[in-house]
């Protein structure tokens, strides 16, 4: 199931919304440019490697800003186009109608926050994963589930796959559309970590799962006094 649109429109201009979305876009871009060792480096120095962070807690060295920025770092750093495309059409469907309950700034920070913990959590399940995280989806997944909480009974217009290829677009809840998508993160995650992967086609289910739960939890603490 692919989202096309939600029925709540914007009350206000999504500044914040638009900003990342270029901003995510021209570091893409940018860097799809340059050669694939130049983004590999570029990649493996500002993503998040779970690998790193356990090593140092366990040597007990103290961290440095160096090795904590790939927490913000990594939500601003895209694989490939697809990767890139789909988060930010999902960036754009839900975070328009949060970014009006919160505001421009405090928006901001829940982001990021989300970002974070999303991070932390794809480090706790996969400690010794080697492989650096990528992406703004653990942000994102914040962003979906502080709509699952504040927009319910909103209607995700969906385009549904069929047998015969015909194309169905289907009016389905709010609640309905990201707890479904909730339950397959969590049941992903688990199954792979109970196999011992961390990844699956390179999704960090772990950080989708906290990302989400975070946005859950703490959104409330960002909401304007007035909506």
């Amino acid at each position: 199931m692919f989202p096309i649109r939600d029925n709540i429109p914007s009350r206000r201009p999504p500044l914040i919304t638009l900003l990342l979305i270029i901003i995510n876009s021209l570091i893409f871009f940018t860097l799809s440019s340059a050669s694939y060792s130049t983004f590999a480096a570029f990649v493996y120095k500002y993503g998040l490697i779970p690998a790193k962070i356990t090593k140092l807690i366990i040597s007990g060295v103290p961290f440095s800003g160096s090795d904590l920025y790939p927490f913000i770092t990594s939500m601003f750093l895209h694989g490939n186009t697809f990767h890139l495309i789909s988060n930010m059409w999902i960036l754009w469907l839900f975070g328009d109608n949060v970014e009006d309950r919160m505001g421009h700034i405090r928006f901001l920070i829940f982001y990021l926050l989300s970002g974070v913990i999303a991070g932390v959590f794809h480090l706790v399940f996969n400690p010794l994963s080697p492989v650096p995280v990528v992406g703004a989806s653990g942000a994102i997944a914040g962003i979906m589930g502080a709509y699952f909480v504040l927009f319910p009974s909103a209607r995700i217009i969906t385009l549904v796959p069929t047998f015969f290829l015909v194309p169905v677009f289907l009016p389905i809840p709010a609640v309905v559309y990201l707890f479904l998508w909730f339950l397959t993160q969590l049941y992903s995650g688990t199954v792979y970590s109970v196999i011992g992967g961390t990844t699956v086609g390179g999704i960090a289910w772990w950080a989708h799962i906290g990302g989400f739960i975070s946005g859950v939890l703490l959104n409330r603490f960002f909401l304007r006094d007035r909506y």
